[in-house]
């Protein structure tokens, strides 16, 4: 199944249904008087947040999404039907943006979160609706009104906890695949990533989801390479795991290039917390692992772990320094969202 993290697409919600004019007819019933019936609404266009996707690609191949029209309102006061709603599926994490792709209308972040993109148009009134004592045979029905219409950008950013950083051919995928069950690409290349990729870290009783994002090279916030495309993933992320290859030339140099791309990309992804792993160590002596790490604290002000995704050493450690900052991230999201009036209470 192919990734796709952006779609645009049209849509138009239905128009409501036309009232009805029209006089009773009935034997021994000279003045039947007005009966036409209102007419229905129409169609609402609605998002929602499906946990069973992941990827925008169905709406690569169909664009436009129109909503029935409200039925029309008929004789004997009978109103048109309202018509059904078109539900748009989304993955979890979509964004709904405006034409000018800057106005952020909706953030489908939880499971089943809803948006209503366009409104349908009401029904048109049928002429009993204007009988009154000085219009007793009212000739008067209204169309119903239109349908609301609109381009919008749909933008998905992925639900993970921990996002993966760093030049290509840092070891991320092969991180991703000694931690998690997931199946990247690997192979011994620049890019083999070219798109996201996720996989749920367990430990214990508990897990979280980490993602492999594209690497970052020089110049990548101008375009070089992948550019920056996929950094939108990492926004929602509790931590970053910033990869560093050991075997390069100058691990310091590669921690600041990666560092100055995130900088130059915003959404205070600098801002974030930073596990700093150096990979690749089971390809180094000791007295080099020693200089390495020395050298990259002291470009940092934290602490270096050692690792190799490929033997597994050190993997422990950083598993759980990221499940502790996962934890601390989701205790202070809980702490946000509960009201002052409940911690007084939960307080001894």
């Amino acid at each position: 199944m192919n990734f796709l993290d952006e779609a645009k697409v049209y849509v138009r919600s239905g128009d409501g249904g036309r009232g009805c004019l029209s006089f009773r007819r009935e034997k021994f019933v000279p003045f039947g008087g007005p009966d036409g019936g209102n007419g229905g609404r129409g169609g609402d266009v609605i998002a929602i947040a499906d946990a069973s996707l992941n990827t925008l690609i169905d709406f690569r191949y169909q664009q436009h999404f129109k909503a029935a029209k409200g039925g029309y309102g008929m004789g004997a006061n009978r109103t048109g039907a309202d018509a059904a709603e078109l539900i748009m599926k989304v993955p979890v994490g979509t964004l709904i943006i405006a034409e000018d792709k800057e106005t952020v209308l909706a953030d489908l972040a939880t499971p089943g979160a809803r948006y209503v993109i366009a409104k349908g148009g009401d029904g048109g009134f049928g002429n009993a609706h204007y009988k009154s004592s000085t219009n007793r045979a009212p000739r008067r029905a209204d169309p119903g009104w239109p349908g609301a219409e609109c381009w919008v950008w749909l933008r998905l950013k992925l639900l993970a906890d921990v996002g993966l950083v760093g030049l290509p051919n840092a070891g991320k995928s092969t991180l991703l695949a000694r931690l998690t069950a997931a199946r990247p690409k690997i192979a011994d290349y620049p890019f083999t990533t070219l798109k996201p990729q996720l996989g749920v870290v367990t430990r214990g009783d508990d897990e979280f989801v980490l993602a492999d994002i594209p690497g970052l090279i020089e110049g990548a916030s101008e375009g070089a390479g992948l550019g920056t495309r996929f950094l939108g993933h990492v926004e929602r992320c509790a931590v970053l795991v910033h990869l560093i290859d050991g075997t390069q030339g100058d691990p310091v140099a590669a921690y600041r290039i990666v560092r100055t791309e995130l900088e130059h990309y915003g959404h205070a992804l600098i801002e974030k917390p930073e596990l700093i792993a150096l990979n690749k160590v089971d390809a180094l002596d000791t007295e080099t692992i020693t200089q390495l790490v020395a050298a990259l604290e002291g470009e940092t002000d934290s602490p270096v772990l050692p690792i190799s995704a490929a033997t597994g050493t050190g993997l422990d450690v950083l598993v759980a320094r990221a499940m502790e900052a996962v934890q601390g991230a989701r205790a202070a999201r809980l702490t946000l969202a509960t009201p002052a009036s409940d911690l007084r209470e939960a307080a001894p």
